[in-house]
């Protein structure tokens, strides 16, 4: 895990808390600041900007047994029938990643795209358990509670979604094919130094056993938009100001990582608004939108029987949009007029989920419960049919897409908890393995979520090559600790030689592909701001392409946001950071966002 920067000497006002809503006329607020505002050269607001969020505990010990189906849908996702003692999807010992767990108040789950610990999956893999997680994730609140600012360890898994926006779908899928360089967008401008553009607060949490979902951001070159509390913000890139707001039924549950050649996004969300922190509704809405305008083109949902589907994950391929709800199959629209493509299938084979971009990827599972098989599709995405397909090794029971053209996908294997994928499967145009490239846990500091079909960050495909982070180790100077970007080739399954280095008091990690060349992010000493580099192909020259303010309010407000697990996207100079969940604040003082972002233009 990346260690945080040395820390001042005193502590800020309001110290470590969940995020609230900032005083009236409060440094940030998205529509028509004050005179100054936040990035201005003005005083911030007691409590400094970006002060942390309190982490939910996670359930120490999730119950062997899930609630009948009669007792309707739950909180977050369904419970599916299964025998008893059983867990309908993913480790019998705990809850599928993605789908809820059923203790009470946990409808979302604790997972580390969004900044919080989790707990490794059961099942008889070996790693810490619940308890130690929830001990860990104190001890490291408390120490970073430092003087002069508050300071966020590094998460080694998480959310940080690729770049999204119409002219590049889905930054993880580009650059797998042409040569070194080719095709890149990004250029350095002449100045570097960012700017703080705007950034929204995080909405107010009264009560100690909510957690809000803000699941969901897109940003194109006009609009940058983000997932509030029952709607979705489209606001200018460059001031903050609205352009547009889109109410939904309720809180999101998932969004797609790819706005379409058209310009259209979507998202899950909960069918009704929540009475209170314990009630929760099926994730069973998806609504397709248009970026640029807010309009919102169609809301569907699917049903088996009389019950809605709630889906737990959604991704768009040309004009598809493909949702995943693990046991329950998934199901597929038209982006444009919402018509159903297909349905969640009856019989032993469902779709676990999909990953979009240039291809449609679907992870199947066949079998009777205990005695599952999953393999990896490549589907034709206005059909479903399937174009071919890869069988897992039995034993075998998730897989994670890295990448869909050309389609990679990670696997965690073994007595392995903490690792994102321990083995990658590179296969070719027609199906069939390449290699196998093994990724030594604890060695790589990439992260997939337990569950999901496309949730892999820190980890990009591009030049025929996976690039990855190594974990932080000492450097060159005394005290000094730094990490690298290395490459395996998709071929061989070797490593290339290709080393980026990070360097000391640094720590990097890939954030998409950008043609041939690849776009990363690095997080520098307290007094050195966060930075965004191309590199180059061939010679990985690296070139800054923008640097963030390095003062203690910013460099908290950006470590808060955990940018390794934060949704996070760049295009043409601006860098934003989002959140997926929000909680009460621990201190009356504290502030906190749900979105940050930084412009060199």
């Amino acid at each position: 895990m990346s260690q945080p920067p040395p820390p001042p000497n005193q502590p800020p006002p309001g110290g470590f808390g969940a995020p609230q809503n900032p005083p009236p006329g409060g440094f940030g607020a998205p529509q028509n600041p004050p005179p100054g505002g936040f990035g201005a050269p003005q005083n911030p607001p007691p409590g400094g900007f970006g002060a942390p969020q309190t982490p939910p505990v996670p359930p120490q010990t999730p119950p062997q047994t899930p609630p009948p189906p009669a007792q309707g849908p739950g909180y977050g996702y369904p419970q599916p029938p299964a025998p008893p003692q059983q867990q309908p999807y993913g480790n019998p010992q705990q809850p599928g990643y993605g789908y809820p767990s059923p203790q009470p108040g946990y409808g979302y789950p604790q997972q580390p795209g969004y900044g919080y610990p989790q707990p490794p999956q059961g099942g008889g893999r070996k790693g810490p358990s619940a308890q130690v997680w929830i001990i860990v994730s104190a001890v490291v609140a408390i120490a970073l509670i430092v003087g002069g600012g508050v300071w966020y360890a590094k998460s080694s898994s998480g959310s940080g979604k690729s770049d999204n926006s119409a002219s590049d779908d889905r930054g993880r899928d580009k650059g797998g094919t042409g040569g070194p360089g080719a095709g890149s967008k990004e250029k350095a401008p002449a100045d570097t130094a960012a700017k703080v553009l705007f950034q929204v607060p995080a909405p107010e949490v009264k009560d100690k056993q909510e957690i809000d979902s803000v699941t969901g951001s897109w940003l194109t070159g006009s609009v940058y938009a983000k997932a509030g509390v029952n709607k979705i913000v489209g606001y200018d890139p460059d001031s903050g100001t609205t352009k547009w707001t889109l109410p939904l039924n309720g809180q999101t549950c998932a969004g797609s990582p790819e706005i379409s050649s058209s310009g259209v996004a979507a998202v899950v969300s909960e069918s009704g608004k929540r009475a209170n922190a314990r009630d929760r509704k099926p994730c069973s809405d998806i609504t397709a939108f248009e970026v640029a305008t807010g309009k919102k083109l169609w809301t569907r949902s699917v049903k088996t029987g009389d019950t809605p589907v709630a889906f737990g994950e959604v991704s768009i391929s040309g004009t598809t949009v493909a949702v995943g709800a693990g046991y329950y199959g998934g199901a597929a629209f038209d982006a444009t007029s919402g018509k159903v493509l297909w349905q969640p299938k009856t019989g032993s084979c469902t779709d676990v989920g999909y990953a979009g971009g240039e291809q449609l990827v679907a992870v199947r599972k066949c079998g009777d419960y205990g005695d599952e098989a999953y393999e990896v599709q490549l589907l034709d995405p206005r059909t479903g049919a399937v174009r071919w397909s890869y069988k897992l090794p039995k034993g075998i029971d998730n897989a994670k897409v890295v990448s869909t053209k050309p389609v990679v996908f990670g696997v965690d294997s073994g007595d392995i908890t903490a690792s994102g994928a321990t083995d990658v499967f590179s296969l070719d145009d027609t199906g069939k393995l390449r290699t196998k490239i093994t990724l030594a846990d604890g060695k790589y500091e990439h992260a997939c979520g337990v569950g999901k079909v496309h949730d892999c960050h820190a980890i990009v495909v591009g030049n025929d090559k996976l690039y990855v982070p190594t974990e932080q180790h000492d450097g060159t100077a005394q005290g000094a600790r730094t990490n690298e970007i290395v490459a395996f080739s998709l071929a061989t399954g070797k490593t290339t030689g290709d080393r980026i280095d990070a360097g000391d008091g640094y720590d990097i990690f890939p954030i998409r592909m950008d043609g041939g060349n690849l776009l990363a992010y690095k997080s520098g000493p307290f007094d050195k701001g966060a930075q965004v580099v191309s590199v180059d192909g061939t010679n990985l020259r690296q070139t800054e392409l923008l640097e963030t303010p390095a003062s203690a309010e910013v460099l908290g407000a950006i470590s808060s946001m955990v940018p390794k697990s934060s949704e996070l996207l760049y295009i043409e100079g601006r860098l934003f950071f989002g959140k997926a969940l929000v909680s009460k604040p621990y201190s009356a003082d504290a502030k906190a966002y749900t979105a940050l972002g930084f412009g060199v233009k």
